[in-house]
């Protein structure tokens, strides 16, 4: 695999090597050794799967401490605009974000470290979503910046008319009146 740096320290995008003949192709989507020599040392411990149509926002989410959550993401059916915003507390690069299509094309897998909100906009018909996480999934910790955020200056690639959001993603605050339990000088993998 080949790991592709990034404008945010630690976020990078991941391409796999695809070996393909008359039969179609193949690829190794996850090694634990080669990630945790390349990217860091991570144990994911859980691997969901979204489906959703065109226009689809969901984001952008984050879990906090202590639950607060890794993910390596990846599109396999269709195509998104997946990003990452920092939102660690003293960071260089708070309240930047770096974007990446994913697509079942490119095969492209997207890292998501801890102390980032993530979230994704579909451009395709139809996208299958996965994403492994280093940690449970823990409903009380659930947290969120607006995918409307005009200061974040995201250009999610679809037409702002045709966006379809879940009452929980209407409700999350702008990044200037969110208080961040994330700390840029606090190792978050920390045990």
């Amino acid at each position: 695999m080949e790991v592709i740096k990034t404008t945010i320290e630690g976020v990078v995008i991941i391409e796999p090597r695809i070996i393909t003949d008359a039969r179609g192709y193949f690829f190794e989507s996850y090694s634990k050794r080669e990630f945790d020599e390349k990217v860091r040392p991570v144990d994911f411990v859980q691997d969901n799967e979204s489906c959703s149509t065109r226009g689809v926002m969901r984001g952008l989410h984050f879990q906090i401490p202590p639950f607060t959550q890794s993910k390596l993401v990846r599109c396999v059916k269709g195509s998104v605009l997946d990003v990452a915003v920092d939102i660690r507390k003293g960071s260089p690069t708070f309240g930047q974000h770096v974007a990446v299509e994913l697509s079942e094309e490119n095969h492209r897998q997207f890292f998501v470290p801890r102390g980032f909100a993530h979230g994704f906009a579909v451009l395709s018909d139809v996208a299958v979503f996965q994403y492994k996480c280093d940690n449970y999934y823990h409903p009380e910790a659930d947290g969120g910046i607006s995918l409307r955020d005009a200061s974040l200056g995201i250009d999610w690639m679809i037409d702002s008319d045709n966006v379809i959001l879940s009452e929980k993603d209407l409700r999350h605050p702008l990044l200037k009146d969110f208080d961040s339990p994330f700390d840029y000088n606090i190792d978050l993998y920390a045990k």
